[in-house]
């Protein structure tokens, strides 16, 4: 065992050196095997490992913050919990939900296996709605769909001061994480987390509301797809966040024919689509009145990941 290193080293030399050489002996562990990021949430071996140290600690954070802080000498319990957190990481456990933290848009959220862990190629879409969001001046309104952990919602509560935002997720566990995430940075007051479908629950109790931007993470893989995706990224979200129908577009399809009735006129309906759609679902989009005009954003590599509508 890890612990045992330590015990033996703790006799001989100073703590310090002990604490240097048992986060090495736990870097070997993970290195033995062969563990490597499982997606773009992910750090090196060795930032993965620092964030594990915290969360042992009973200091959680995200990657981002465990890069940066220096790391705090671990009791004895501390360095057994580390132990049990190094073997679930080797076995394949997202960092993650073993933390319980995440940094998106840089707030620091909750996260858990109620929801996916909310990816990083997902800030191109918070960044472009935050922006529509500031733009609409007052006390601006939005609302989001397939919410998750809550992620598009708080950055733009967060980013957008005096802004107002309605989310809704079909999870109940989603919902109530989003719930602690939203108390967590102190914005529920601002912002509003519904369990249920799209926008019937908001409609239900806010009735026919209009807000100045839509946005949404839907899930866009096709059910087949989802069946034969590789364990290590099934385990980054329920399956409820992944599938989306047998082509991948039932919800996208809903979204976009749902969405002008919840948008004032100029409002924005902003969201996120898998490789390969945006090309199909711009030409969807051109074809409808209800849009004057549509758009689209691409990632660094060039391929269209966000499709911009406006009403």
């Amino acid at each position: 065992m890890l612990v045992d290193i330590f015990m033996e080293l703790l006799t001989v030399e100073p703590a310090a050196e002990t604490q240097t050489r048992f986060f090495s002996a736990c870097l070997d562990r993970l290195s033995a095997q062969g563990r490597v990021p499982l997606d773009d949430t992910e750090g090196s071996p060795e930032l993965m490992l620092r964030a594990l140290w915290f969360a042992a600690h009973g200091r959680p954070c995200s990657l981002a913050q465990a890069e940066s802080l220096p790391l705090p000498p671990l009791s004895l319990p501390a360095r057994l919990r580390l132990e049990d957190l190094v073997e679930r990481l080797a076995g394949g456990a997202h960092v993650a939900h073993l933390t319980r933290r995440c940094s998106f848009m840089g707030l620091e959220l909750m996260i858990g296996p109620e929801a996916l862990v909310p990816q990083k190629e997902t800030e191109l879409l918070a960044t472009i709605a935050v922006e529509f969001l500031s733009r609409a001046g007052g006390q601006p309104t939005a609302i989001d769909v397939c919410t998750g952990s809550g992620n598009l919602a708080l950055a733009l509560a967060c980013h957008v001061p005096g802004s107002r935002v309605w989310a809704s997720d079909l999870s109940p566990g989603a919902v109530a994480l989003a719930r602690q995430n939203a108390l967590h940075l102190q914005v529920n007051h601002r912002v509003e987390v519904f369990v249920g479908d799209l926008f019937a629950p908001i409609e239900k109790s806010h009735g026919g509301v209009q807000v100045d931007l839509i946005v949404c993470n839907p899930p866009y893989i096709s059910s087949a797809k989802v069946d034969a995706l590789k364990p290590e990224v099934a385990r980054s979200g329920p399956r409820l966040a992944f599938d989306g129908g047998p082509f991948g577009l039932n919800i996208l399809s809903r979204l976009i024919n749902e969405s002008p009735r919840f948008l004032k006129p100029g409002g924005y309906l902003c969201f996120e689509v898998g490789a390969g759609q945006g090309p199909c679902l711009l030409k969807l989009m051109k074809t409808m009145s209800h849009y004057s005009e549509v758009r689209t954003a691409s990632d660094p590599q060039g391929v269209v990941r966000v499709l911009i509508g406006r009403t």
